[in-house]
């Protein structure tokens, strides 16, 4: 029998003009239906812009569903593109901000495409009506609908009973469909696959399925109860609903979710071999879950714990044998030079060796596991782009344990170390037990990146927190705050790094070695240049090795123009920089191959940076080169000093510490008494006023080293003698003109040496330092050892007067970190 058929269109009148183009209403977890009403909550930011617009412009909307109702908001990407033409028909702002609307579906539409996402969804759309079939078989599929519809508002203790009469009334075939629909509790994927079937009677089949099978479960439910009730005592009521829930499970075949998840976190627990301590607190809050109903918030509080807990690896290692000729190789490999901290970490390593085998050949699976064995906390001091994070990796990679780093940098909140405890909203576990499982391995090697720039403030100090991970004797036993359990520490090899160690605290100072990584040659830049940063640039950039050769001439020429550091992190980017000039013109088919050259450095990277500033600055009495250390390495500093007409003041600029000044009196102290000795007039003092500036005045500057510095710029300026150009100096002075020594001796030669300095007058006292000097420095460099300021004097100026030239313009500082002469 051929039924007729009619597009939904045609059952009447619409009432309005769908727009081609409707702000959309993305909504989660459901489907509003045409021909019915429903009301909905609206609070994100971009929904109530929408609200306000659509208020304000005919009151229709688009509704489509979200695919997936865990998502943050709805986007066109998760999103239906099938739903529901609908007019706000009512609006009620909350105080909160939210806002509560009551929409009325008009007709079913499809997404054709989205135009705008900002200030809201945006999208055209097409009117999509369902195709209504007429006929017996019809007439008999949707009275089927209602009556199936009536018995379940009967069994139904949900629905209200005027619901019943509702259906019968209805007389439309989509609106009994929609109407039934609405009313029953269906799934979000069954909501949007009947609002997608296109033909009425397609719907009427699906709906009649779904209503039959709602219709068993509630008569099964009801049979249920009614035995249940039956063997249920006063007192077992109370769980009434969750038997109830178990005999539905039971008689659909499926498995009781609850009790198949405590039985999964008790395999978990078996399978996890856990200290005695832990398993213990694990089985107790296990025990807790059980009592606890699954809707509980304290049952996914339990759960999440238990998680973690079986999921860290509490007796999982990695390393294996270890190979104590391999690590060299793997060290010498990805590092240049850096002999004192390789040795450190094979001397390491050959302790552990040792000590495992003799462990196995003893038989004792405890022996070398007491307090005396730890692992190393190792503590990387040096200026930046001196190879202190990579070092790490390398040592990881020699072990064959896992990396793991972190920064510290700016850490302000204890909490991160330690974890927040359970009885807050959202705890966590610290980052050191979450870094632990991320490695799956209870010994991997953990590097610690700036250490030396942890905060404080109300929230705790985490750099007191750090002292129980860093303290070989406790670390054994941490206890997390969220874990509240301990959690051995002592087989991570913990590495820090800091750029100084001046505000890192002396009690978590004392709990690491300390192990100082200089600033580089020009020779050490070379050959680093050589052997790693130019075959990694090329890498990068997808050049093969003879398409962009290096000269030795050309790297120099990058490294003494272009740098001045104490690392190589500047090197390394000038290079990238002449790779990607030489890869542009390969890539153009200009050339095949470059050999890059000082001339073609130079012409590729522009005019140089940096010169030889010294000649040019000490052009007159009164100016001497001193040595400073500086965080990110040593640098040559100018002490200026002229004389003028006045009342015997002494005035001090350039931003200059109070030690920094009391050596500057100090200095002009000993330089009166001794006078008479240096051929200067007594009494200069009496009519003239003295003013000493250190370039450059916008950076901070302290210390007692640049004591020599003053004494012999005064000199200088007093018995109008030159100091020699080529000379930098570096002491404390005391009023009876002895040099004392100083500190960061390696730091300042290297310094000096980048600012083409080839002699260095030092304290006499500071000779053995000089042993810490490459060879090739040692060659490179006179050294110049004192005891008194006459003997700096004698060094430092030369023999006669000098006239006085043209002043040259100074040019701008190298650095701007703060420095300590």
């Amino acid at each position: 029998m051929n039924d007729e058929l009619k597009s939904g269109a045609d059952q009447g009148e619409r009432g309005f003009a769908l727009p081609e183009v409707l702000p959309i209403l993305p909504l989660k977890d459901t489907v509003i239906y045409p021909f019915t009403a429903a009301p909905l909550a609206v609070g994100q930011d971009r929904s109530l812009r929408l609200i306000e617009h659509v208020m304000n412009a005919g009151r229709l909307v688009g509704l489509v569903a979200v695919k997936e109702p865990g998502v943050e908001r709805g986007e066109p990407e998760n999103s239906f593109t099938i739903g529901t033409a609908a007019e706000i028909t009512q609006i009620l702002k909350i105080p909160d901000g939210t806002v509560r609307l009551l929409v009325k579906g008009r007709e079913r539409i499809r997404v054709r495409e989205y135009v705008e996402r900002e200030p809201f969804l945006t999208a055209q759309v097409e009117s999509l009506p369902e195709t209504v079939e007429t006929g017996v078989e019809m007439q008999a599929l949707t009275q089927n609908a209602q009556s199936t519809f009536q018995q379940l508002v009967a069994l139904s203790p949900t629905l209200p009973d005027e619901l019943s009469t509702a259906v019968i009334n209805l007389e439309d075939t989509l609106q009994i469909i929609y109407f039934i629909a609405n009313n029953l509790r269906l799934e979000l994927n069954e909501r949007q696959e009947l609002l997608s079937i296109d033909s009425a009677r397609g719907k009427l089949e699906f709906l009649t399925g779904i209503l039959t099978r709602e219709l068993n479960v509630l008569e099964l439910g009801k049979r249920i109860q009614s035995e249940a009730q039956e063997r249920l005592s006063k007192a077992q009521r109370e769980y009434f609903l969750r038997e109830q829930l178990k005999a539905i499970r039971k008689e659909l075949g499926e498995v009781d979710e609850e009790q198949s998840e405590i039985a999964q976190l008790r395999a978990k627990i078996e399978a996890a071999h856990l200290p005695d301590e832990v398993r213990g607190e694990a089985e107790r809050e296990l025990a807790r879950m059980e009592k606890l109903p699954a809707a509980s918030p304290e049952h996914s509080v339990i759960r999440t714990y238990l998680d973690w807990i079986t999921t860290l690896p509490w007796n999982v290692s990695q390393g294996g044998e270890i190979d104590v000729a391999r690590a060299r190789q793997i060290l010498d490999e990805d590092h240049y030079d850096l002999e004192k901290v390789k040795e450190r970490i094979l001397e390491y390593l050959a302790v552990l060796k040792l000590r495992d085998e003799r462990r196995v050949d003893s038989g004792d699976p405890e022996e070398g596991t007491s307090s005396e064995h730890r692992e190393p906390i190792l503590c990387f001091v040096g200026p930046p782009g001196v190879g202190k994070t990579s070092l790490g990796q390398s040592i990881a990679k020699a072990m064959g344990r896992k990396f793991v780093r972190m920064s510290l940098g700016g850490l302000r909140d204890e909490a991160e170390i330690r974890g927040h405890r359970r009885t807050y909203v959202g705890a966590m576990p610290g980052r050191f037990i979450q870094a632990i499982r991320r490695a799956d391995s209870n010994n991997p090697v953990f590097m610690l990146d700036e250490v030396d720039k942890v905060g404080s403030d109300w929230r705790g100090d985490p750099s007191s927190a750090l002292l129980e991970v860093l303290d070989p004797e406790q670390n054994r036993d941490f206890r997390d705050h969220y874990l509240d359990v301990p959690f051995d520490l002592s087989r991570v090899m913990f590495i820090t790094t800091a750029n100084t160690l001046d505000t890192i605290p002396a009690p978590l100072r004392d709990r690491m070695e300390i192990i100082q990584l200089s600033g580089y040659t020009e020779e050490e830049k070379l050959k680093i240049s050589e052997k790693y940063l130019v075959s990694k640039q090329l890498r990068a950039h997808g050049l093969k090795p003879d398409e962009v050769t290096f000269t030795e001439d050309g790297l120099r020429a990058i490294i003494r123009d272009y740098t001045r550091e104490a690392g190589v992190r500047n090197v390394e980017r000038e290079i990238a920089a002449v790779v990607r000039k030489a890869a542009t013109r390969i890539a153009e088919g200009r050339v095949q191959s470059l050999t890059v050259d000082a001339t073609l450095a130079r012409e590729l990277l522009g005019r140089p940076r940096y010169f030889g500033e010294v000649a040019e600055r000490i052009d007159r009495p009164g100016v001497a080169t001193g040595l400073v250390w500086t965080p990110v390495g040593g640098e040559i500093l100018f002490v200026e000093a002229t004389l003028m007409p006045g009342r015997k003041e002494l005035k001090l600029t350039g931003q200059i510490g109070e030690v920094m000044k009391e050596s500057a009196e100090t200095a002009l102290s000993y330089v009166r008494s001794k006078a008479a000795d240096l051929g200067i007039d007594p009494s200069f003092f009496e009519t003239n006023d003295i003013h000493i500036h250190v370039p450059a005045g916008a950076v901070p500057k302290e210390g007692p080293s640049a004591g020599v510095t003053l004494v012999t710029a005064l000199t200088s300026l007093l018995t109008g003698r030159l100091v020699r150009s080529d000379v930098a100096m570096t002491g404390e002075i005391t009023l009876r003109g002895k040099v004392l020594p100083i500190g960061g001796v390696k730091e300042k030669v290297l310094g000096a040496r980048r600012a083409g300095i080839t002699t260095v007058i030092l304290p006499r006292r500071n000779e053995n330092d000089l042993e810490d000097l490459p060879a090739e420095l040692r060659a490179q460099t006179t050294f110049i050892l004192v005891d008194q300021a006459d003997e700096v004097l004698q060094a430092a100026l030369v023999s006669e007067a000098a006239s006085l030239p043209n002043p040259t313009p100074e040019p701008a500082p190298a650095s701007e970190s703060a420095l300590v002469a």
